[in-house]
């Protein structure tokens, strides 16, 4: 039962992250929060860079690591600019949707089959948004207007097929190119910086830049949210060495839960029961299809 106190620290570490994200992006824009964030993860990285296996790369490797780079970079993106405009304990339950986007696209173009389980828990995810995005006025399409009208929930759907894109990628490097887990993350925070430091440079915030680094608080936040970073990451992979990956996710996706509740708590948000019953039955539905 270790692996189950590691995988649960692992949820906690990681909500903690999703709730200083909304703290800091409060004071700073996305863009400039996700390039000094990539900075950071970076400087952090480089301890492992000594213990690497430089000679297992390929051309092809480093094409497809970039590729997956410039996906995860948006959906990152798109993530910070719907947290930072919507409330956290709408926000992180949507981004739970995940596993159902992979299950989806795995039956629609790599003809995997869909099992009992893995319906029921699309069933749950489905009713768990449909809870999560109600309003109280009895109009039972509102939730549906919702995702059409507001570009942060374009922002979230958005992220939900980047990220959906780059789990399949994920599976791909690391059990046909043989990356290993430490490399695969410390080698895209490379990449992470180069974009992100590319698109800053090219964009109207550039010039805030030295502003929001002189500022020793801000920097203390973004120091923090690495850490957690790293910490979850690693508990995470650790907490897999003991068991199933199915199983350590399972319990690594009750970090929703946590943030919803922690996070609604923290900001003073509305409806807080209602969302938490709704990031319940989404997280019950991500557990369903993550155990398969």
């Amino acid at each position: 039962m270790i692996w189950f106190f590691i995988a649960l620290f692992s949820a906690f570490l990681s909500a903690f992250s999703a709730i200083a994200q909304k703290k800091v992006l409060f004071k700073l824009g996305a863009l400039e929060f996700s390039f000094l964030l990539a900075i950071v993860n970076l400087l952090l990285s480089i301890p492992f860079f000594f213990y690497l296996d430089y000679q297992s790369l390929t051309t092809v490797k480093v094409i497809l690591l970039l590729v997956k780079s410039i996906i995860g970079v948006f959906a990152f993106l798109c993530v910070m600019l719907s947290l930072k405009n919507l409330e956290i304990s709408n926000a992180l339950p949507l981004l739970a949707l995940t596993p159902g986007f992979v299950a989806i696209f795995a039956f629609l173009f790599l003809g995997e089959g869909l099992k009992y389980t893995e319906v029921v828990g699309l069933q749950l995810l489905i009713f768990g948004t449909f809870i999560l995005e109600s309003k109280n006025d009895g109009n039972i399409l509102n939730p549906v207007k919702t995702f059409f009208k507001s570009k942060y929930h374009h922002y979230i759907l958005m992220a939900l097929l980047l990220f959906t894109i780059s789990s399949i990628m994920d599976k791909l490097m690391l059990k046909q190119f043989k990356f290993t887990p430490i490399a695969l993350v410390s080698f895209q925070n490379i990449f992470f910086a180069l974009i992100f430091g590319i698109i800053y440079l090219f964009s109207s915030q550039r010039g805030k830049l030295p502003a929001v680094s002189g500022n020793k608080k801000e920097f203390a936040w973004i120091l923090l949210i690495s850490v957690l970073t790293f910490g979850y990451r690693y508990t995470q992979m650790v907490a897999i060495g003991m068991a199933s990956v199915a199983l350590v996710l399972a319990v690594k996706r009750t970090s929703v839960f946590w943030a919803t509740i922690i996070g609604g708590k923290i900001f003073n948000e509305k409806y807080l029961l209602k969302k938490t019953i709704a990031a319940l039955l989404i997280l019950a539905g991500t557990i369903l299809i993550l155990r398969e």
